[in-house]
Order: C-alpha cells, then structure tokens, then sequence
C-alpha cells in the first residue's frame, strides 16, 4: 500500500514538473525571438555606420580604398613578399585607388617598415601607403592558447580584425596571412568585397591523419598522441573547426592559393572552386640569375676559402676550401630546424676528419624573428648545437639583408629544407635560382610544384628523415662538378616560372573582376 502511494505521488511531481516545463515554452520561444531580433538590429545598425563611414571616407579621399590584413607585415618571410608584390603590381595598375596595410607591428614607423621590405626583399613601392597600427595583435599569438590553439587565434584574429575594421573601412578586403574567421566580419558587418590569398590551411586532412594515426609533431603534442581518447577528442575539435573553417572561408570572394598542394586542402574544406585560383608567389629569382653557373674546376663553385691552419707548417698543407649548406625560412617550429642540426650532425659522423672532410663542411641557418617566441627557439637550437657538438660548423643569420642572403646563396653548395607539407617554398626556389642544389622535404609544394624534373632532367634532391637528409647531403657533395653542374643549370631554369612578373600578372588577373566593380 505504501509503495502504491510513493508510486503515486512520484507520478503526480513529475506531471507537474511536465506542465511547468510546458508553461515555460511559450515565455522562452517569445524571449528568443526578441534577443534575436535585437541582435539582427544591433547587426544592421553596425552595418548601417560602418557603410556610412565607408561613404564618408570615399567621398573625402575622392577613390576607393584597398586594405590588406597582414598583423606581421615587418616580418621577413615569403608572407610578407607576397603582401609587398601585391601592393606594388595594384599600385601600378590602379593609380586612382589608395591603399592600406592592416599591422600589428609595434616600435616601428611606416617608412622603417617600408624601408624594412625594400631592404629584404628588392621591393620599392610607387607611391605611399597609409598603415592602420593595431594594439592588439597579442590576441592571434599561439603564445596565448596553450591549448585548443587554432580556436583561441581564430576566435582572437576575429577580435583583432574587429578592430581594424572600426579603425578604417575599405571597399575590398584582401587577407593576405590567412586569418579567413575575419572574412565574414568584412563582408557581412561591412559590405565590402573580400578576397583572400592562402598560404597554408589552417587546418587540413593531414593534421587529422597525424592525429588519427597519432603521430607525434609540432601541433600534436607527446601526451595527446600516446593517449587514444585525447586523440579521438582531438579528431573531433578538428573536425568540428574545420566545417567552420570552410564556412568562414567559403565567404570570400576571390580565393588565391600559392601550390598545387594547398589548392587541393582549400578545394577540399571551403567547396569554392569557381572562385579558386593557384597563384604561384612571387620569388626574386631575377636578383639570382645576373650570377653565372661557371662550368669550372670545383674549387670555383660555390665554396668559400679558410684560412691556412695553425703551426708553422701550414697545418694541412695550404688552404682548405667549405661546402656551405644554407637553409632559408623563419624561425618557426614547423620550419624544423632541429631536422636539419641533426641531419648535419649525421652527416658529420660520416665524414672523415681533415681536408675535405668534416672540417669543410658548414650549415647556415638564416632566417627572421617575428617575435620573443622565436627569438627563444633560435636560443633552444643553439643549445641542441652545443649538445650535439656541432656549434663550431653551424652558424645563425637573423634578418639579414637581402644582399647578404644573396652572398650565402650564391655561395652555397646545398640548399636546405626540412618543412613538413610546407605550402609551397619560397626559399627552396630562391636557392634553386641562386644555382644550389637543393635538397628538400618530400612533400607538400616542394614535392609537387618545384623540385620537379624539368624537360627531363633533375632539379633537386627530396628526403624526409635524418638518415636520408644525411645520405642525400652526402650524394650530392659526392657528384663530380659536372653533374652537380646540369642539375644546378636544370633548377634555375625550371624556377622562372615563380619570378616576380609571372606573380603580378596571375595577381592582377586573379583580382581584375573585384578592382574593376571598385572604380564604378
């Protein structure tokens, strides 16, 4: 009897706890829809005073204005060559249009950062541009999101691109760094036209395969990839970011992408392939090809001489001469760095000692310093230098200028890369025009688009371990000249087709349909 009650009576609560449920149904769905149109009011009325500022503006300047997003436009990578490329082949074509860089650069003025590109990269703008400082690019530091990364800096580039549209409303948006979560901010807050150039995904099929697999690497940490539920978790958060990912980037207008490779990703997860277009980068391949590829005795390509050894004997009996191996690209933990310390390290206990050993070989490392983050990895490679007993052979080049990039170049009997599905290799074609022989990763853009056979012949050497970056670096010192020489000849003709003109007219080409609505 007593159980039939407490049946009953549980019966009773909980069909009254269904009608108070019920009754607040009608309440909620009236409180949602007027929240939602509050929002959308909030929205027009943002959109309304941007558009207003944007009309004002125009009618002041008396054109229209392009602005490109680029918060680290100071830096010296390939990213920001293709940020002063563009600017300069638009400034030519479009005489009657102003134009904008959007930076996150701090300490500087912007003639030093102008002043900055002409130094690096040989590029000098036709007339002024106007630069927008923003305070807050700390919001897009991987720094700041030790963990779900790539969600932290989009949810912060989304932030930081706030607050450069507050701060200056253009009629065409190009992202030039790959930051697509800022593209529907312009388009949909703005009005404005926006177009996109990427450089690399920020997330692809291959970070999921590295995931899945668990594969340790620089954006798959040790304790994720030994543990098989932070690694499902993780599959998620990655599929889950990438649909947004394609939403986000789905909004532009034009897409540009720098390599067969990337095409591929970007196709896959932004589904715009009528408005998708490869855009090889632009390389300074002109500044390389005054230097002639003499077909000599050795001693005269590429090496550099060393001064007689100590005692009065002349040690080894007259000077010695050093194959320089040169690597090019900013310091940043996908470049892998510490690869190309150890494979030169291997290659050392290869070696025999004295003349024309161990002691004639050199690895550079050259590269910029975006920030303190990476002015901190050059310290934790120069210790794993130390470690590995190699700090004597091994030699850092931070920011230098493009003169003396070109010296080492020039210089150079290997060009090395060790990126991972690096996106396309700016510094692989650079060393390929300078007459190096390059030995690169294999895959990604250097895999498809660069060291490539051309008309038949060999451009290139492709390794993807220690082992065999160390026994392809010992190959290539093994060729006789004259080998060495056709493969150095094949490379720097193979490479014309990512000069600076080919870039600015697929650029222009790309852009025309968006430049041309803006001059109405």
């Amino acid at each position: 009897m007593a159980a039939q009650e407490h049946e009953q009576h549980f019966s009773l609560c909980f069909c009254d706890f269904m009608r108070l449920l019920w009754s607040l149904v009608v309440p909620c769905a009236y409180l949602s829809l007027l929240l939602t149109l509050v929002l959308l009011l909030l929205l027009l009325g943002v959109r309304m005073w941007l558009q207003g500022r944007r009309r004002a503006r125009r009618a002041r300047d008396g054109g229209p204005a392009v602005a490109f997003f680029h918060p680290y436009c100071n830096a010296g990578g390939g990213g920001e060559r293709v940020l002063w490329c563009s600017l300069r082949a638009l400034m030519h074509r479009y005489p009657g249009v102003s134009f904008v860089v959007y930076t996150g650069d701090q300490g500087v003025t912007g003639e030093q950062i102008v002043e900055g590109a002409r130094r690096r990269f040989n590029i000098t703008l036709p007339r002024p541009i106007t630069f927008v400082f923003l305070r807050h690019r700390v919001l897009v530091e991987a720094s700041c999101y030790p963990h779900f990364t790539l969600l932290g800096q989009s949810a912060g580039s989304m932030f930081l691109g706030w607050e450069a549209l507050s701060a200056f409303v253009p009629d065409l948006y190009v992202d030039s760094m790959g930051y697509a979560f800022t593209l529907p901010i312009f388009r949909y807050l703005a009005g404005c036209k926006v177009a996109s150039y990427v450089h690399y995904p920020t997330v692809s099929t291959d970070m999921l395969s590295v995931v899945r697999e668990r594969n340790p690497r620089f954006n798959n940490a040790d304790f994720i990839s030994r543990n098989p539920l932070l690694s499902a978790v993780k599959v998620v958060y990655y599929c889950c970011f990438a649909l947004l990912y394609g939403l986000a980037g789905s909004c532009s207008d034009v897409i540009m992408v720098n390599s067969t490779w990337t095409l591929g990703h970007i196709l896959a997860l932004w589904r715009s392939p009528s408005r998708t277009c490869v855009v090889y980068p632009p390389c300074d391949v002109r500044a390389f090809l005054d230097v002639p590829l003499e077909d000599e005795d050795e001693a005269e390509e590429g090496w550099e001489e060393l001064g007689n050894g100590e005692g009065g004997d002349g040690g080894a009996g007259g000077d010695r001469k050093c194959h320089s191996i040169v690597s090019v690209g900013q310091f940043r933990p996908e470049k892998d760095h510490r690869l190309q310390i150890r494979a030169f390290r291997r290659l050392l206990d290869r070696k025999r000692d004295g003349p024309g050993g161990r002691e004639s070989l050199r690895l550079v490392l050259i590269g910029g310093c975006r920030n303190q983050e990476d002015e901190e990895r050059v310290l934790m490679l120069r210790g794993l230098c130390q470690e590995l007993d190699v700090s004597d052979r091994v030699h850092f080049k931070l920011n230098v200028s493009f003169e003396e990039l070109k010296r080492e170049l020039v210089d150079a009997t290997i060009g090395l890369h060790t990126m991972w599905n690096e996106h396309f290799g700016i510094g692989v074609v650079e060393c390929m025009a300078a007459g190096t022989i390059v030995l690169a990763h294999k895959s990604g853009g250097p895999k498809l688009d660069i060291v490539v056979p051309y008309e038949g012949g060999q451009t290139g050497f492709l390794a993807d371990t220690e082992d065999s970056y160390a026994a392809a670096m010992e190959t290539i010192l093994s060729l006789s000249p004259s080998a060495r020489l056709e493969i150095r000849r094949n490379g720097r003709r193979s490479v014309e087709r990512f000069s600076d003109q080919e870039f600015e007219e697929s650029f222009l080409a790309a852009t025309e349909p968006l430049m041309s609505k803006l001059e109405r």
